[in-house]
């Protein structure tokens, strides 16, 4: 068994291990728990009825939470001509075509996000065994290939997260920082939890939200009633 920190010890004294908190009350625990020396970022975990070996139940998508996840993340953009001047304008980081793949091939990513215009995924493609794995490949179903790339770029930078059920039916997603007061934090839960619910695919038999966690990246986790989440 590893052995955890003295603040960890601290922090899980708080939690009752069989209770079901409501959202707000889980938060206001979690920002009471001992701090680590970094702002911590606050992920949830919300293990969904789906079976993700079936196409229709493989849960993906993209949201803004209304306040960010306190980290700002750097853009690349694949685009030529006027797209990559306009994705400039709008702030990216890094914009190229065949000199950006290039640049990838030889090992060089230095970004968070990959955003590519429609017409340069034919060539985008072959990054697929070095960005799929990362999960930087863009993606239609995120709104990271697109023609619109200013509007990509800005929600990005507003604070877009992307979430995705793994292959034990979990999405993991940050929607914070330790650093950020509970209403923020109790916002962008809500947010977050009404894009899960609506994306529940018709073919997903039984309980969809099945338990929901939150927790630092340092701290215990402390699981959330699912039936309050629902009811919201």
């Amino acid at each position: 068994m590893p052995k955890h920190g003295k603040k960890y010890n601290e922090a899980i004294k708080m939690v009752e291990k069989s209770k079901l908190y409501e959202p707000a009350e889980a938060i206001n625990v979690l920002k009471e728990m001992p701090k680590a020396k970094f702002d911590e970022t606050v992920e949830l975990a919300i293990k969904l009825g789906v079976d993700p070996r079936h196409a229709d139940q493989q849960i993906r998508g993209a949201v803004v939470l209304p306040h960010g996840t306190g980290r700002v993340l750097k853009v690349a953009v694949f685009a030529k001509g006027e797209k990559a001047k306009e994705a400039e304008e709008a702030g990216a980081d890094k914009v190229g075509a065949d000199d950006l793949i290039a640049e990838i091939q030889n090992g060089t990513i230095d970004f968070d996000v990959a955003v590519a215009t429609p017409d340069m995924m034919g060539n985008v493609g072959k990054l697929g065994k070095i960005l799929g794995p990362k999960g930087l490949m863009p993606n239609p179903k995120t709104g990271t290939v697109t023609m619109d790339v200013a509007k990509a770029i800005k929600d990005i930078k507003a604070g877009k997260v992307e979430y995705r059920v793994d292959k034990t039916g979990i999405v993991h997603v940050p929607i914070g920082k330790a650093s950020f007061d509970a209403k923020k934090l109790l916002d962008n839960f809500h947010t977050l939890m009404e894009v899960i619910m609506k994306a529940k695919p018709a073919t997903a038999k039984g309980t969809y939200i099945k338990s929901v966690v939150v927790s630092t990246t340092m701290g215990p986790g402390i699981k959330i009633a699912p039936h309050s989440v629902m009811n919201h």
